[in-house]
């Protein structure tokens, strides 16, 4: 009997110039795993999906004037990557930093109860790592922050 894989519910896909130097460097970097690898006859990158934790992303070739990497773009980005860690976040940090990360803000603690650092990758895709270190409730981030909430989890 076939068992059924659940799949992620939301997945981000990523355009790289080099997508199969990427994918290494994510492994390497950030500690994705790779769980598709779809080549063409020429070796090139058709298609790929990387894990982390319950999450997943994809990881492709430029192939259009719309489908192209920040770093064809003059680093232009519209949106950034949010990865939340169970791991020690400064761990973390010094490895993508040691991978050749460029660390756009170091690791500090957020007034909502996390600590987090933002980067990007050789390609200029920015990533934000998080890891929660307290439950702070919704007021005690509205004294801390000056901001107004609502919706509060």
């Amino acid at each position: 009997m076939a068992t059924e894989t659940r799949r992620a519910s939301l997945t981000s896909a990523l355009f790289y110039k080099e997508p199969m130097a990427a994918l290494d460097w994510l492994e390497r970097a950030f500690g994705f795993e790779r769980t598709m690898l779809l080549t063409n006859p020429d070796g090139s990158l058709a298609h790929s999906q990387m894990s982390f934790g319950d999450g997943m992303i994809m990881v492709g070739t430029e192939w259009s004037e719309r489908h192209q990497s920040p770093v064809s773009l003059d680093g232009r980005n519209t949106q950034t990557i949010h990865v939340h860690l169970d791991e020690d976040i400064d761990a973390h940090c010094a490895r993508a930093r040691a991978a050749g990360a460029n660390v756009l803000a170091e690791p500090e603690d957020q007034f909502y109860g996390d600590r987090t650092y933002r980067c990007d990758d050789p390609e200029g895709h920015i990533w934000t790592f998080a890891q929660t270190l307290r439950t702070v409730s919704q007021n005690e981030a509205e004294a801390a922050s000056g901001l107004k909430i609502d919706g509060w989890i």
